[in-house]
């Protein structure tokens, strides 16, 4: 299964199509939120129709929390505060992100990101591969602003439990990290042109990542 992951789009969709002709074949598309830049929220449906694959979305907190009614009536899936199997892979999402000092639309308490959190991992099998796609990162990890750390807290549930975890939200923390057996990973903002390509391979009960950085202007090797 191929991934092609993006994050951060803020509404310039104008580097997704070289992206994904870089990416080739691509089975899911994972959207990482901040779809819009503070709205409209049917400014997302521009990014959906350059799809024709399944798409996976939760909503960042430059986004509107009125935009999850928009994509669950799009071609997409909303995945905040979802589940879906798909070809022997869960994935789960949440969207917005915890608090910030900008008083953004789509913000969480901790508290709150914790109780979903947790319910969402109640019904996750401990043999599932486990696909975690978040706007904001967890602590700790492809958190850091300067010399602080800013990711959410509730959200270090999934380190060394999920394969695999998608994030964006930290615009300067694009990149690829390891907890445990936890791959972490930043795409970048979409709107740069940046953006991930994953591969997900499972035979005997072995499961093989790989992890791709991709811009819009540099071919993969």
């Amino acid at each position: 299964m191929r991934l092609f992951a993006i994050a951060d789009p803020h509404g310039n969709y104008s580097k997704i199509e070289e992206l994904l002709r870089i990416a080739g074949d691509v089975d899911v598309v994972l959207i990482a939120g901040d779809i819009t830049n503070f709205g409209p929220d049917e400014k997302a449906l521009e990014l959906f129709e350059k799809f024709s694959q399944k798409i996976l979305a939760v909503p960042g907190n430059c986004d509107h929390e009125s935009i999850i009614k928009v994509v669950e009536n799009s071609n997409a899936i909303n995945l905040h505060k979802g589940s879906i199997f798909i070809d022997g892979v869960r994935f789960i999402g949440m969207g917005g992100s915890n608090p910030t000092p900008f008083c953004t639309p789509f913000e969480i308490q901790e508290c709150d990101f914790e109780e979903n959190v947790s319910h969402m991992l109640e019904n996750v099998e401990a043999n599932e591969v486990l696909v975690t796609l978040t706007h904001t990162p967890p602590f700790g990890v492809l958190d850091m602003v300067g010399y602080t750390h800013v990711g959410c807290k509730a959200l270090k549930v999934f380190l060394d439990r999920a394969d695999l975890m998608i994030c964006g939200h930290i615009h300067e923390a694009r990149g690829i990290e390891r907890s445990g057996k936890t791959i972490i990973v930043n795409p970048g903002m979409a709107a740069l042109g940046f953006a991930a390509i994953i591969d997900i391979d499972i035979e005997n009960n072995k499961t093989n990542i790989d992890v791709k950085l991709i811009e819009s202007d540099r071919e993969v090797n």
